[in-house]
């Protein structure tokens, strides 16, 4: 049987950037500079310039801000793949996402299938956590802002076809939680299409490091989180795949575009053994919420 203790190491650190990249939809974003642009870029539907990279960041910042300051109560459907692929133990759970402007976030399972100990170990833990940070507001520290982050230009790519300015990001401090690595921003929007890299500080002499690879949607003018990906290297207990998938954002009755809030594909990850771990989830089954 594996040690909860290190179980519930190993679920923080996840947290620690899982947490960024969902609470910080809730958390204070701040450190940008205060350039003003026209709010028609939150809700323009005319075709828009290409933005420079210098825009591109100051509009990112903007963003941030306005969702700060506007982000309204929204419901949305959590899809969490687990799997420790040294036990062969796997979960798979959906729940229900609620969130309260601004710091109340409840979950309502709705379906799971798998080993009982990734979902109560595991699965759990990092829900719980995830509660807790969004009702303390403490996402700041990790924001991917310039206060937490110094931002370089690495030039252009694509993301599903859509032209993005990439940053590579390394941390000013050293805060558990920061990340090393890119962040992609759209050329039009300035709005955050992903974020991928590898933990800069682990939160524990049991895990030896934590790639993770984070894909966003803009919806109604607000980046939120659609997928992430993560791969932890942990002492003992090895390799700890994880996929959180969220769909069907729905902002106070108004659903968001369909076509906006559908995941990425993701490559199959490594188990560090060389074999791939398939990231099709199993049928599952419901259970009792009682």
């Amino acid at each position: 049987m594996l040690n909860r203790p290190i179980i519930s190491l190993v679920v923080a650190g996840l947290l620690l950037f899982c947490g960024a990249s969902i609470a910080s939809a809730q958390a204070e974003v701040s450190g940008f500079a205060n350039t003003s642009f026209p709010s028609v870029i939150f809700s323009s539907q005319t075709a828009l310039p290409r933005m420079a990279p210098e825009l591109a960041l100051a509009t990112f910042g903007q963003r941030a801000d306005h969702q700060f300051n506007e982000l309204p109560s929204y419901s949305a459907v959590t899809r969490i793949t687990a799997e420790l692929p040294q036990s062969k133990q796997r979960g798979v759970f959906e729940l229900e996402r609620r969130y309260a402007a601004p710091k109340t976030l409840q979950f309502v399972p709705v379906q799971f299938s798998g080993d009982g100990f990734v979902k109560h170990n595991v699965i759990n833990r990092l829900l719980q956590q995830e509660v807790d940070r969004t009702e303390k507001q403490d996402g700041a520290q990790t924001a991917i802002t310039e206060r937490n982050y110094k931002f370089t230009y690495k030039g252009e790519s694509e993301i599903d076809g859509r032209p993005v300015h990439v940053y590579s990001v390394k941390p000013r401090t050293n805060v558990p939680g920061l990340f090393k690595g890119h962040v992609y921003l759209d050329v039009l929007t300035g709005a955050m299409l992903r974020a991928e890299g590898k933990l800069e500080k682990s939160p524990s002499f049991f895990i030896k490091k934590i790639d993770f690879v984070t894909d966003y949607a803009d919806m109604n003018g607000f980046s939120l989180p659609i997928h992430i990906h993560s791969v932890t290297d942990a002492r003992i207990i090895g390799c700890v795949v994880m996929d959180i998938s969220t769909t069907g954002y729905s902002f106070e009755g108004n659903p968001a575009s369909p076509a906006l809030v559908t995941p990425a594909l993701i490559p199959a990850a490594s188990t560090g053994s060389g074999s791939p771990v398939s990231l099709t989830p199993t049928p599952i089954e419901t259970i009792s919420t009682e």
